[in-house]
């Protein structure tokens, strides 16, 4: 979160990047976020304009493979575990998500949007400028971990993080979340309507890279506390030994640069790593997925630039 209010600068390209999937690249459609663009206000015609002027550039057409792939992924895992009796859906770091909005009340969840306060405001400021109505199934988690805690913050992609806080030195955002502010987070979503006793699907994309693994740990505690049957989607940069050559190059074009630009990336998991730590928290895995075997193989026969790489990975895992 910007201190203006305004989502992150990454929170925005990243929903830039969803809403140029439908206006840049060419059929299959891997992903329709048919709001990301109205939620982007005053921001979308210049953000935009970068995938429409330089759409073939290895970063933007990165950021759009990334972003579509694990929105698509999230969003059809969710659908089998609604189909699958989870009644709720725990958006960590909801940002300008706006699957409750497209879903509205025909999505049969109650949909949790855990955020800064301010995001959270400016986010509603943003939908009521687009004529979006809010259904009645969103509940508003609003937490504001820099004034509860002052090692945790507000993460710069415009989702709630504990172990990062804007204007802190390195050192700084490098120091671990209590866990006591941790456990906070279950706290704030019972006192919103939560029931931990029900199962729940939740979401945590676009924030463990900017995080510590101490950091990373102390969330998953807190899901993995959650009822049995809940499940979780993570996504997570994979260490350099496990990319290719093109997620190779993307990193080596973005890190340097969300390093200066005070978001530097803090932790890499591979797929053994990261079972290992979730497993630690209550949680087993049910599945590890890159860009390529998180949709459907025929989404990627393209005539566009488009092309998955080995860049992240989402992993899903489960309560016993």
């Amino acid at each position: 979160m910007k201190e203006n209010g305004e989502p992150s600068r990454t929170a925005l390209m990243a929903a830039a990047a969803r809403a140029a999937h439908l206006i840049v690249d060419r059929p299959p459609v891997i992903f329709a976020d048919t709001l990301a663009y109205a939620l982007l206000g005053e921001h979308a015609d210049e953000l935009v304009d970068y995938h429409r002027l330089h759409g073939a550039h290895l970063v933007l057409s990165g950021v759009r493979a990334a972003a579509v792939t694990r929105a698509r992924y999230t969003e059809d895992r969710l659908a089998d575990a609604a189909r699958q009796g989870a009644g709720q859906y725990v958006i960590l770091g909801a940002g300008l998500d706006s699957y409750a909005y497209r879903a509205g009340r025909d999505g049969g969840l109650r949909v949790f949007e855990v955020d800064h306060p301010a995001t959270q405001e400016w986010k509603r400021q943003a939908l009521a400028r687009a004529g979006v109505a809010v259904p009645d199934t969103v509940t508003f988690v609003p937490v504001d971990f820099e004034s509860e805690n002052p090692a945790a913050a507000a993460t710069g992609t415009g989702d709630l993080v504990p172990g990062r806080a804007e204007g802190t030195t390195g050192e700084d955002r490098a120091r671990p979340l209590p866990d006591d502010t941790a456990r906070g987070l279950l706290g704030h979503l019972v006192r919103a309507g939560f029931d931990p006793a029900r199962p729940a699907f939740v979401s945590w994309l676009g924030v463990t890279m900017y995080l510590t693994r101490p950091a990373v740990a102390q969330t998953l505690a807190v899901v993995g506390g959650f009822a049995p049957g809940s499940r979780i989607v993570v996504d997570h940069m994979l260490p350099a030994e496990l990319r290719d050559e093109a997620g190779q190059a993307y990193v080596a074009a973005v890190m340097p640069v969300a390093a200066e630009g005070g978001e530097p990336w803090l932790s890499v998991f591979g797929p053994g790593d990261m079972a290992a730590l979730l497993g630690e928290h209550g949680l087993a895995v049910v599945e590890h997925a890159g860009q390529r075997d998180s949709v459907d193989p025929s989404l990627w026969d393209r005539a566009d630039t488009l092309r998955p790489s080995a860049l992240s990975m989402l992993t899903l895992a489960e309560v016993p």
